[in-house]
């Protein structure tokens, strides 16, 4: 990946902070149970659910055990229909086709669909390096770069703003970027949507060249597919006469018949809706219609390596919908930022260690953001056992050593040389009883354990002693 957040702290001070922020756990806890609640419905109307998300499974681990067949595949169907395609190895090389193919057209700015792989590779900063403003035009996306912010949830990026933030924002940054908004703004739904819809529309008919990701990719026809429900997409998708779509290699399925499966779980797993309102296809270019320039940029990024780890491959089954932030408790009260990724959440806590490896202080303390309730796991279309690989990367990070970790194998080889001999765990048992009075509330050394737990209090008798007076 392109890298963490700048200043990012690992996970647990950030979730600290985040934690003591009053405004944000509310706006938070408003939002993920709305959504959380109005999912559940849309899922319940299907009697199938459980054969669809099984399906989905299914497709999504045929594609990745043959993925360099169906990648060529998928290379040769969009080169027949008109297209180009690239291939980029990490961010640095898929930020300079990019930027290439931009600066080619002779342009200075692009419009952009709401992208999770061009946030990923950091593509918005890269542009503006080479003098390429880049213009978010997903509603939720723009709230986030008008307010020089973050995106903290994969589906609903400004999750973390309430209404009156965002009349704040629109009022304060619109006219820096384009059209202001209009006098007297207020923070009425309606009239903030209308405000957004004016400030974009000349962006719209100006831009020469539009970028997006896709969130499937059909090797069998070379089509691409955009869910949204806006509105914009569409317009970045036909109305510029270039576009760059730059997708993660693992957005692949091998055939037409297959989108029938995801047509019906993702719009309910994300956005609790029957049928998702704007569904984009295209293959390739043709006269007169779209795009005249297609251009498709496969993104590795870590995905390789993420495929080679049996455990860890099946989070490159997601397909983004967002379901388990919604209904995760560890999200809801940490909010997004404190995962220092652009994947926040339990899927993140799974895929950023594994794109961007755990060697650093923040991709390490990722797999322990989680209390392991399985929620996650349970709300999932495509039946990623998140649960299971978070404990697989906690044991690979334990692995690693680290202060922390060797106490604890210290402490574990310890306790195991005492538990093989009966006498001396007697005796410390006793020990342990008769001195009880005098132990500490928090046990040295192990702050990451107590600082939020108190030690159990012992009882009189240790069990063994209780059992031999009185148990029998």
């Amino acid at each position: 990946m392109s890298g963490i957040f700048v200043g990012m702290p690992a996970f647990p001070e950030a979730a600290r902070e985040a934690v003591g922020n009053s405004t944000l756990r509310a706006n938070l806890r408003h939002a993920t149970h709305t959504i959380r609640d109005k999912r559940a419905k849309a899922v319940a109307e299907l009697a199938d659910w459980q054969q669809l998300r099984e399906a989905g499974k299914q497709i999504k681990n045929h594609t990745l055990r043959h993925l360099e067949r169906y990648l060529v595949q998928l290379e040769e169907s969009v080169v027949r229909a008109g297209g180009t395609v690239h291939w980029a190895a990490d961010a640095d090389e898929a930020n300079r086709i990019v930027a290439d193919l931009v600066k080619a057209t002779g342009e200075r700015e692009v419009v952009k669909v709401k992208s999770m792989a061009t946030q990923e590779i950091g593509l918005n900063e890269a542009l503006a390096a080479e003098g390429i403003s880049a213009y978010e035009t997903d509603l939720a996306e723009l709230i986030v770069q008008l307010g020089h912010d973050r995106p903290s949830h994969i589906l609903v990026p400004a999750i973390h703003r309430n209404r009156g933030e965002i009349r704040d924002i629109f009022r304060q940054e619109m006219g820096r970027w384009g059209r202001p908004a209009p006098d007297g703004l207020t923070d009425s739904p309606a009239e903030l949507a209308e405000a957004a819809r004016l400030h974009l529309r000349e962006k719209f008919l100006r831009a020469k060249v539009g970028v997006s990701g896709a969130n499937f990719m059909v090797a069998e026809t070379g089509t691409l597919v955009v869910f949204e429900s806006e509105g914009n997409g569409r317009m970045c998708l036909t109305l510029p006469e270039t576009l760059i779509s730059v997708v993660g290699i693992e957005k692949v399925i091998p055939t037409w018949q297959d989108l029938e499966v995801f047509l019906q779980t993702l719009p309910r797993s994300s956005t609790a809706e029957r049928m998702n309102p704007y569904t984009s296809m295209w293959t390739g270019t043709t006269d007169g219609d779209g795009p005249a320039v297609f251009h498709l940029v496969l993104l590795d990024n870590g995905r390789t390596d993420t495929l080679a780890d049996e455990v860890g491959r099946q989070a490159l089954r997601c397909i983004r919908c967002s379901a388990c932030l919604n209904v995760c408790p560890v999200y809801e009260r940490a909010g997004g930022h404190a995962y220092g990724s652009v994947y926040p959440g339990p899927i993140g806590a799974i895929l950023s260690p594994q794109l961007r490896g755990t060697a650093s202080e923040i991709d390490a303390s990722l797999p322990y953001a989680s209390s392991l309730c399985g929620a996650c796991y349970e709300v999932c279309p495509v039946a990623i056992d998140i649960p299971e690989v978070l404990v697989h990367l906690r044991e690979r990070v334990a692995d690693r050593g680290g202060k922390g970790h060797r106490l604890e194998k210290a402490a574990m080889k310890a306790a195991s040389w005492a538990m093989d001999r009966p006498a001396v765990m007697a005796a410390a048992e006793r020990a342990a009883t008769r001195t009880r009075r005098l132990h500490p509330r928090k046990l040295p050394g192990a702050g990451a354990w107590t600082d939020s737990r108190e030690l159990p209090e012992l009882p009189e008798k240790s069990f063994r002693d209780w059992w031999k007076g009185e148990g029998r």
